[in-house]
């Protein structure tokens, strides 16, 4: 079966190389990389030209980057947010995006494809953020021509060892796709119940935005905590009247012991799922916070409900 699929990668490899770096590129849970190894591996023998296998895989990259830069350049945020929501890994999400971008810059697109859960976010989010197109296209570039280069060399140089791993899993038969389907399913079912954990979570410990509202106009003075990284800020300038700014890698500096424990503390971000929130929250309850809550639906809840804003002092953008 094995060496079955590789004569079909040999018999129609540009063909196959591109529609599944595409459509990997375009989010769906393909394995570009490994095919780009055993594409490799293949143009060793002669029976595919490397110098076509990379043209076909850095076009394939390029057309869904470009098709997710364009996207995010047109809806910006509304795009990301859909992102965080398919996405299978609570932890990657719009927040963990964008304070990645504020601190790497550009220099996040060279290295995003090697990194699981960015591969696909950081396009849209260099389009929501206003790069110019060739600029994209020149960090984009340089990080596609070392993931492609990445795997293709990589199984041009190890083809021997490629070629004797395929011919065992022939021999092992339909026992090799067993284990690699239990071993796929294994990891979604992994990834699925650390989302469902993750929302059981904030549902324990979440706030809606008319309770906020009702709670800071009864004269109670909770602290409010935008967690939203800088570049957020800077997109969206208005936040909730009295919020204080923070980053999650910093809520530990940014809070010590608490001198008063039963104060009210609400978190709210960008990210749907509000992942980074609810790691806030986690990190202030082990540090002796007892009531601390994540503001359901974050920042756009609140925008959406229409109640009073606040500009961003130009610091703390």
């Amino acid at each position: 079966m094995m060496l079955e699929l590789a004569a079909l990668i040999g018999q129609y490899g540009l063909l196959i190389i591109f529609a599944l770096v595409l459509l990997e590129q375009l989010g769906l849970p393909l394995p570009g990389l490994p095919a780009l190894v055993v594409a490799g591996a293949l143009a060793a023998g002669g029976g595919l030209s490397l110098p076509a296998l990379f043209g076909a895989a850095v076009l394939a990259c390029l057309i869904g980057d470009a098709a997710w830069y364009a996207a995010g350049s047109r809806y910006g945020n509304r795009v990301l947010a859909t992102l965080c929501r398919v996405s299978l890994s609570p932890d990657i999400c719009v927040n963990q995006a964008q304070a990645n971008f504020d601190r790497w810059g550009m220099g996040l697109l060279v290295v995003a494809k090697f990194i699981p859960g960015l591969s696909t976010v950081v396009p849209p989010l260099a389009g929501a953020t206003r790069v110019g197109w060739s600029a994209f296209l020149l960090f984009d570039g340089i990080g596609t021509v070392l993931w492609a280069a990445t795997g293709l060399g990589a199984g041009y140089l190890m083809h021997a060892q490629i070629e004797e791993l395929l011919a065992q899993a022939e021999r092992l038969g339909s026992g090799v796709l067993i284990l690699v389907a239990t071993l796929v399913l294994g990891y979604i079912a992994t990834k699925w119940l650390e989302r469902r954990r993750l929302q059981a979570m904030l549902r324990l410990a979440r706030i809606e935005v008319d309770e906020l509202h009702a709670l800071v106009s009864s004269g109670s003075r909770p602290m409010i905590v935008d967690l939203r990284p800088p570049m957020a800020r800077a997109l969206e300038p208005r936040t909730i009247p009295g919020a204080v700014p923070s980053e999650l890698r910093a809520i530990s500096q940014d809070f010590g012991s608490p001198q008063t424990p039963d104060q009210d503390i609400i978190i709210f971000c960008t990210c749907p799922n509000e992942a980074g929130a609810a790691q806030a929250a986690r990190l202030l309850m082990e540090r002796g916070y007892a009531r601390v809550r994540t503001l359901r639906g974050g920042l756009d809840a609140w925008i959406a409900a229409g109640h009073d804003m606040q500009m961003l002092a130009a610091s703390a953008a």
